[in-house]
């Protein structure tokens, strides 16, 4: 009795812990709809052939003469060891290629969302493709629009990464020298998270993103506002004090002398969820957290230290960065 309430609570905090932003159980889209039904059509396969197979093993010990010979039989070894598993997995194999195929036909569709995704270690570089050729640059989220196709464009810039996007689509591998790409629909408004699932390196699991699904009047306001270039600081202290500290030599900020392209775009920093690649919460506190403890917030991350900056400092370059929305 206490191992069966033991295994019960185990079982619901494992349920419990399918819920959520980052949940693969919840099919926001045509495509992560249909890959959810496969999973359960094959969890429960699996336990069917589980239980039959346990149901043999106890007659092959404890049946009678007469069920053991049968099942030694040469024509229940073929139809049960050779025939049916063929049978079964022939039809997983041809129902998971029609899932792929859900992904491929939006390829055909007009008007499809066109977005690159770079890997880096350890964050995600975010391109969005105009229909007028240019581009703007993002990192660590990504926005899309409701009822419209979206292509993700898959590559890295050092290793392997995997791109997994559960709410929407499957896991696609990102490797170098190779370009991947992702389809899929969002359904309705909403905020989901999604995260790299392949190794990496020492900050592979925190590196996450977030994925927002907008009204179409919504995404297109906000990505004409993400074309634009910063706006001017108010204070020009902490822009002043971002600029003379080095942080343009890797950082861009569109609109200011701070052209780097080694790491994130910040022009619209201060308009995204979350810093770090989704670790934190996007809040003024946080940026001076990120600044001034980045490396044992995200040990081996490859932002060099700043740890000369005084508190005043510190606050001054979290409002400036806070303010770039």
């Amino acid at each position: 009795m206490i191992l069966l309430k033991l295994l019960l609570v185990t079982v619901l905090v494992m349920i419990a812990g399918c819920a959520g932003e980052q949940s693969a159980f919840v099919g926001l889209g045509p495509v992560s709809s249909r890959i959810s039904l496969l999973m359960w059509i094959m969890f429960i396969a699996a336990a069917l052939i589980t239980v039959l197979m346990c149901a043999l093993v106890f007659v092959a010990i404890t049946g009678s003469g007469s069920w053991r010979q049968t099942l030694t039989r040469e024509k229940t070894v073929v139809l049960g060891g050779i025939a049916f598993p063929v049978v079964i997995l022939s039809a997983l194999l041809i129902y998971g290629f029609s899932v792929l195929r859900v992904g491929e036909n939006l390829v055909q569709a007009e008007n499809p969302v066109r977005i690159a995704v770079v890997g880096e270690q350890w964050w995600w570089r975010v391109i969005y493709r105009h229909d007028d050729g240019r581009t703007t640059e993002s990192a660590n989220e990504i926005r899309i629009p409701t009822g419209r196709p979206v292509e993700i464009e898959l590559t890295t810039a050092d290793v392997i990464h995997s791109f997994w996007l559960p709410a929407y689509a499957g896991k696609v591998d990102m490797i170098p020298g190779h370009t991947n790409r992702l389809h899929f629909i969002a359904d309705k408004p909403g905020v989901v998270r999604g995260q790299c699932a392949e190794y990496c390196g020492g900050a592979h699991a925190l590196m996450a993103f977030y994925a927002m699904a907008m009204t179409p009047a919504d995404y297109d306001a906000w990505l004409a506002k993400e074309k634009a270039d910063a706006k001017p600081a108010p204070d020009k202290a902490g822009e002043r004090l971002f600029l003379t500290s080095g942080c343009g030599g890797c950082h861009t900020v569109r609109g200011t002398q701070a052209n780097g392209t080694v790491g994130p775009d910040l022009t619209h920093v201060g308009g995204r969820l979350s810093l770090g690649a989704g670790i934190l919460p996007k809040t003024p506190e946080n940026f001076a957290r990120w600044i001034g403890r980045h490396q044992q917030l995200k040990p081996e991350n490859l932002m060099p230290p700043f740890g000369f900056f005084s508190e005043d400092e510190l606050r001054s370059l979290a409002a400036y960065l806070n303010g770039l929305e």
